[in-house]
């Protein structure tokens, strides 16, 4: 296996929706024992705390659109370290709500921009995150963020894009939730998007394998966003966004166990974990868990549980 050092980036944004508590998770992500774990497969692993975001002013683009300049703020914030991380090891972005994925995607692709290699992003979610300001009917900024880092309009006073991820780069998988106005978008995107029935009659290692062997062959960079709502809410919880029928525990060890074997994985989110929602810890402990697998964990290694 090989050791990487893992750089623990605390994101805790709490302004991509209405429902507060996603702040809570980094804090519950080190509870869990995510250094420990991590230290335990013979990583290097260095907290670096908690961010704070940036400074701005700025108006929304539209009203319904909620904490627009402490969105832009934490984008900045979050792109910065990253891009920073990036030279020193394997980052890993503990949230905080999804639309921290636009400042992470904006760093780790800005990197990748200055070693003139392709940035490729696996979005593990039940959400396609395609949404512009404009056409989000609920006005939270966590749907926006693929929509942000691959280019499209609406964005006007986030950090410039000067990386923008291609979007045959992005590979989505776990959709059960699509609304009209993002599905129209995807279907004239070149995204490539795997909801959960086609999950259900192919299996998740098909179009996961056939998405690395891409990345594999363009000798790129591969940022993972894992959503925790891309598992079934009946064992993980904690999130405020849950959709029945989603990756089963196995199904997302599987995910992760196949990122470790490709050796491709240059920089990780943990997202949408929302601790008060949370029973007993399990979902913060199960997502730990899924980061071990992505990072050479094995069935074997792996501790049993009571909750």
């Amino acid at each position: 296996m090989s050791l990487k050092t893992c750089i623990l980036i605390g994101a805790p944004v709490d302004s991509g929706k209405k429902r507060r508590g996603c702040l809570m998770g980094p804090d519950a992500y080190r509870t869990a024992g995510l250094v420990e774990s991590l230290t335990e497969l013979g990583h290097e692993v260095a907290d670096t705390g908690n961010l704070k975001p940036a400074s701005v002013e700025a108006t929304p683009p539209a009203e319904h659109v909620h904490h627009w300049a402490e969105t832009i703020g934490w984008t900045h914030a979050i792109a910065d370290a990253a891009e920073a991380a990036m030279a020193r090891g394997l980052p890993i972005f503990l949230g905080g709500d999804h639309s921290l994925g636009a400042g992470s995607v904006l760093g780790v692709s800005r990197y990748a921009k200055a070693q003139n290699r392709p940035q490729f992003v696996l979005w593990l979610d039940a959400h396609s995150d395609y949404h512009t300001p404009q056409s989000t009917d609920s006005g939270n900024l966590h749907g926006t963020p693929v929509a942000y880092f691959t280019g499209r309009e609406g964005f006007d006073g986030f950090p410039e894009l000067t990386a923008p991820v291609p979007q045959e780069n992005i590979c989505i998988i776990g959709l059960r939730s699509v609304d009209g106005a993002e599905r129209e978008a995807l279907q004239q995107s070149n995204i490539l998007r795997h909801d959960m029935r086609e999950i259900d009659e192919n299996g998740i290692a098909k179009p996961l394998t056939a998405f690395l062997k891409k990345v594999s062959d363009a000798n790129g960079l591969l940022h993972v966003s894992l959503d925790v709502d891309f598992l079934d809410p009946s064992v993980a919880p904690a999130v405020g966004t849950t959709v029945p029928g989603g990756a089963t525990v196995r199904e997302a060890h599987l995910v992760m166990e196949l990122l470790h074997d490709s050796g491709l994985m240059t920089s990780l989110d943990l997202v949408e974990l929302n601790p008060f929602l949370d029973e007993r810890g399990r979902t913060a402990s199960l997502m730990v868990d899924l980061a071990a697998s992505s990072l050479g964990r094995r069935i074997f290694d792996r501790p049993t549980r009571s909750y």
